[in-house]
This record gives C-alpha cells, structure tokens and sequence, in this order.
C-alpha cells in the first residue's frame, strides 16, 4: 500500500462519516432532554424572532480544478452545491457564518443548529465539498481536505457577490462579521481556514471546531493568527477521540476555548442522529462508524502515513506535527454510554449561538451576556457542559 493510500486511510478512521449506514442496540427509554425550565438555558434555546429561509445555489469556482479520483477523471473547475439559511425579516448588516461537513456527509448535516443561527439573526452558509461529500465522484478522499479551506473563501466571495433577485435576504453581509464552523473533517476545515498560514483567510474573525481533529497542531501553528476560537468535544467520542484532540486545544490555542460535553459522541452531533431510532436509542451511537471502519477500512501500522500527511499540511515549519498522543479510532474494547444525542445537540446548539454572539452581537452588552452565559450559566443548567479557556489568556477556565 502506497504512503498516500495509507495516509487515507488514518484519516478515513478518524474523520469517518457521520453518517455511515450500520446498526445499533435499542434501547427504551429518553429521559430529559432540554434544560429545566425558566432557566437562562431554557429561554435562549427558544427560536428567534426571525422566521428562516432557504435557497440552494450552485456555485462554480472556474479558477482551480477537481482533481481526478478513482475513475473520475476531475474537472477543470469546482462546484459546490451549496444552501443558504437565512433571517427573513432581518434588515441591515448580517453576520455570515460558513459550515463545513464531516467526511462523506453533506451540508444538511447539522440543519438545526443553521435553523436556530439563522432564527436568531445569523447567515448560515453550507456546500458540498466535491471530493470528501457522501456520492463524491470517485469514492469519498479524505486528503482533498486540502482544498477545502480555499472552498470556505470561495463560498464568502459568493455571498458577499449576491445581488438582486438572487440574493434571497434583506439585509447585507457584514464583512468585519464573518466566521466558519464545521463538524470533524469540517472542524479540520474550519480550523485550517482560521489558523493556517498559509491556507487561512484572513476575514475569518471567530471559529467553532465540533469534534474537529486538532491533534496534528502546535502552539506554533495557532499563535499564526488572532481568530477566537471554540473547540467542541464529547468525551465518550470514539472516532476523534477527547483527550488527544479537546483538552490539548488550552495549551495550544491562546485565543481558544474547550467546551466539553461529557458523555458526547461523535455521531452524536449528526442531524440525524437525534431523529433516526437506532441511533437515537444505542448505548453509544458511534458505534456505527466503528463497525463501519472495523469491516471495510484497513488502519496502518506505522506513523509513516501520518508523517506524510503532516507535510502535506505544511509541516513542522507551519505547525503540523506528528502528536505522540494521537489515538487510535475505535480503540475501545467497549464504548461507554453516550448520553442521548438530542440533549448533546441542545448544547451545540446553545454554545455555538453564544460563542459567535460573544463576538458578533451588535451591542456591547449582549455580547458580554453570551460570554457570561457560555462560561458559567451552560454549565450549571446542562451539567454535562464543561467550559474552561487557557490559564494563560488571564480570563480564567
């Protein structure tokens, strides 16, 4: 097997697909899912005052290629079919905010969390990466992750350029109010296109990671901007697993955040999982993608392949290094409980909505309001919330 197949695969295992097909336990029985009631959590989870809109597009970046893969033969262009979320009745400037999907998912991934964003006066902007979607020509390449910073930038360029009766929205972008999530191989994504010094874009002002690897990242490559940034991370995740990629983010990232869901999974993030029964009800959903890795997938041996993917990110000279701490996916002989994962989305949904509201909001107050609320108030109405920054920020964990 070739250094690059073999560098696929390690990341396939560990940005595996959300969404892989697969079966789980049942089990009976939901228990509370929201935060109590009359509580600050309670009353920020409700919808916003703005109805939500949609529209898809398709947007087609003539100026860099698909590249060939398997028996595509590529395309001297890239698409990304992407939609568009929007405040119906919002007027004036908008904050914008790009989503990037996990490996071999799609854009409508995490639509609750751009429904709620979107309600409460955010644009949300989502594509189809070409070459990582689900049905991507080909096969799925987890290494075309590459490019995928640049397809950030190009969606901005093209919401920024909507005019007329293509731009479905009231109000105006707000340039100096952008900013980029994603979810795994999209929280990879979001935080290349925040941090990398070479890939990054520098209109990116704030940046949420969800289950996002950050293992192969250095000090070295997070102090290259000064991007305030979230990470997201289940403690109980079997594909990205907690403790080589959460906590490691307050000692590498000055301007970084962890917000930990104790008993989260990966799948547990996926629209879906909060509506499909097997999923809803497993003891641990990512049980899913580990069965799917364990039948079709073959791991390396070796650190070559994550040596070679390292430099393909830029190297040790940008920050990318090769972690002793990386984790096998699915090393667990037996997955611990998750908790269910539609109480795991209602903290997403939650702290995503703060995070960028610390930063976006309008008004002085309200933004002071989101980070209180973010670093104290989550976590006493969601006690599987645990919020904690750098020690060295001065502004306290």
């Amino acid at each position: 097997m070739t250094i690059e197949r073999r560098t696929g695969v390690l990341l396939v295992a560990l940005l595996a697909s959300v969404t892989m097909p697969g079966c789980a336990t049942f089990r009976s029985g939901l228990g509370p899912q929201g935060p109590p009631p009359d509580t600050p959590s309670s009353r920020r989870l409700a919808r916003g005052v703005h109805d939500v809109g949609h529209r898809d597009f398709r947007f087609v970046d003539e100026s860099r290629p698909t590249a060939a893969n398997g028996d595509h033969p590529g395309a001297p262009s890239r698409t990304l079919e992407t939609t568009l979320w929007y405040p119906e009745q919002a007027t004036g400037a908008l904050p914008l905010l790009i989503y990037s999907h996990g490996f071999l998912s799609y854009r409508r991934e995490t639509g609750y969390l751009a429904e709620h964003l979107a309600s409460h006066g955010f644009l949300v902007a989502a594509a189809d990466h070409p070459l990582t979607k689900r049905a991507a020509p080909g096969g799925a390449e987890v290494r075309d992750v590459i490019h995928q910073p640049a397809d950030v930038s190009f969606l901005i360029d093209s919401v920024l350029a909507l005019d007329g009766a293509e731009k479905p929205f009231a109000g105006h972008v707000d340039r100096e109010r952008i900013g980029a999530m994603g979810l795994s191989l999209g929280g990879l994504t979001t935080t290349l296109v925040a941090f990398h010094p070479k890939l990054r874009d520098d209109r990116i002002r704030a940046a949420v990671s969800i289950a996002g690897p950050s293992v192969f990242f250095s000090r070295t490559f997070f102090e290259t901007a000064d991007v305030p940034f979230l990470m997201i991370a289940g403690t109980d995740d079997a594909i990205v697993p907690y403790a080589a990629n959460g906590p490691p983010i307050l000692d590498h990232a000055p301007t970084g955040a962890l917000l930990s869901i104790t008993g989260g999974s990966h799948v547990g993030f996926a629209g879906m999982a909060a509506s499909f029964p097997p999923l809803r009800f497993s003891r641990n959903p990512d049980g899913f993608g580990c069965s799917y890795l364990e039948k079709r997938l073959e791991l390396p041996t070796d650190d070559v392949e994550v040596e070679a993917f390292a430099a393909g990110l830029g190297g040790p000279e940008n920050g990318v290094l090769l972690s002793p701490e990386l984790a096998v996916p699915c090393g667990q002989e037996d997955l611990r409980r998750a908790i269910r994962p539609p109480r795991q989305q209602i903290i997403t949904k939650l702290a995503v909505r703060a995070f960028f509201e610390s930063e976006f909001a309008a008004r002085a107050e309200t933004r002071q309001a989101a980070s209180d609320y973010l670093s104290e108030l989550l976590p006493q109405d969601m006690p599987e919330a645990g919020y904690a920054r750098p020690a060295d920020t001065g502004r306290g964990s």
